[in-house]
């Protein structure tokens, strides 16, 4: 957590000796002199639901980047299941979802050849087995996509298109699911079946990490909120997040309802 006087306590670790899926430590990043982020401290655990909520502009995908080694750190340390995240290499435990898969219209390719690909990282791109294909029709029924299976994602709508997204790191059998605002460009209907998939995921033992600028849906859905805006504001359990106030300190302004910020 940052150093911040103002900051809210962070949550109770675990007691016991578990490896985190992700630990930052006094972290600080900048693309040029100026950090984005400074002064960063998380940890997040296996079988957690995180959110990280902040304006624009505050550093929550840099953060992720942080977290996930596609950046490395100024100042401080990020590790990812126990190593260093700039050199983590197994691909397979890491689902990610962009945050404009779901307005994508360059791929054409059916959605089991995009779940396909979720098996790479354990068979390369040789030939699947028939337990491979299993897997792969497994993770289109748990998102609810089989009656899709080969429908163009083109052809999806936008929320189709970020089931099939999971589906595809479902099918790559992965621990930690990281999501950048996956919400972005899907209609209202399909946003609430989209956190109820989430929810009974995370049920199933794997592990979200959630960038999301909707706070309704992050109050309504996540276990624990980390508020960010170039440092950490508030990290702790969504229920004590939505009593504090640190969304105004946040964003600089009292917000009555969470989901009128942005």
């Amino acid at each position: 957590m940052s150093a911040d006087s103002n900051a809210e306590p962070t949550s109770e670790p675990p007691a016991s000796g578990q490896t985190p899926l992700i630990e930052i430590d006094n972290v600080e990043f900048g693309y040029t002199a100026t950090p984005v982020v400074r002064d960063i401290s998380l940890r997040i655990d296996a079988g957690e639901y995180v959110a990280v909520v902040g304006p624009n502009g505050s550093g929550k995908s840099t953060l992720m980047k942080l977290m996930l080694g596609l950046l490395e750190p100024d100042q401080g340390t990020a590790q990812l299941f126990g190593e260093p995240a700039h050199k983590f290499d197994d691909g397979s435990r890491i689902g990610y979802v962009a945050q404009h898969a779901s307005s994508s219209k360059e791929m054409p390719i059916t959605v089991r050849e995009v779940v396909k690909m979720g098996r790479f990282p354990h068979v390369g791109f040789g030939r699947l087995s028939e337990s491979d294909w299993a897997i792969v029709d497994r993770a289109l029924d748990t998102v609810g996509m089989s009656a899709f299976a080969d429908r163009r994602v083109t052809q999806l709508s936008g929320g189709q298109r970020q089931r099939a997204f999971i589906a595809r790191a479902l099918a790559g059998e992965a621990d930690l699911l990281v999501l950048d605002e996956p919400t972005v460009g899907v209609d209202a209907e399909s946003v609430e079946a989209f956190y109820k998939l989430l929810e009974s995921l995370n049920d199933e033992g794997i592990t979200i990490l959630l960038i999301e600028h909707d706070l309704a849906a992050v109050t309504d859905h996540a276990d624990r909120v980390v508020c960010l805006n170039g440092e950490v504001y508030f990290d702790g359990p969504t229920d004590e997040f939505v009593d504090s106030d640190a969304l105004a300190r946040t964003f600089g302004a009292v917000t009555t309802n969470p989901g009128d910020a942005t």
